[in-house]
């Protein structure tokens, strides 16, 4: 089944609370980024045809950017949520688009710079993540707002995004 999505029901994708369980937030999204680049590695040599999942066209190179764009986007919003400033709303266009860099080869480099910049944004969640307590993770601002722990489990469901292009080889 094709969906293509609306700005608003893109936005009711995320409206219900996610499932949460007793594993270690700390390495929820450590481990979620070692299966995306588990699923990475088999990208190389795409043959250039995008992968028609869920109402949209995936590349490989659109997977990463978003799967960079949502673990950054969170990580912004958990670091200002710890320190008690606002956070700064999504206006991000999601999965709804595809950029003209999306569709380039997809290579040892662009692997190799993908691997990095997703070993640091899981660093980052370990750091921050590490010396919360249960009440701050817990912690629940108004009843609309995820807590911090549903938040980490939201983003360890990251993986869909490698999922939409899959095992290529």
């Amino acid at each position: 089944m094709v969906r293509y999505l609306t700005r608003n029901q893109f936005a009711d994708d995320y409206a219900a609370r996610p499932q949460v369980n007793d594993r270690d937030v700390t390495q929820l999204v450590p481990a979620a980024v070692r299966q995306i680049l588990d699923v990475a590695e088999t990208w190389l040599g795409w043959d250039g045809t995008p992968i028609r999942r869920e109402g949209n066209a995936w590349t490989p190179h659109k997977a990463l950017r978003r799967v960079c764009d949502h673990l950054l986007d969170h990580l912004a919003e958990i670091q200002c949520r710890v320190v008690g400033l606002p956070t700064v709303p999504d206006t991000w266009h999601g999965r709804m688009v595809s950029v003209d860099a999306d569709f380039a080869r997809f290579t040892e480099i662009d692997l190799d710079e993908a691997t990095s910049r997703l070993l640091r944004l899981a660093a980052c969640y370990e750091a921050v993540l590490r010396d919360l307590g249960t009440a701050l993770l817990d912690a629940r601002p108004d009843q609309e707002t995820w807590t911090l722990r549903e938040v980490v489990h939201h983003v360890s469901g990251v993986t869909w995004y490698a999922d939409m292009v899959g095992r290529l080889n």
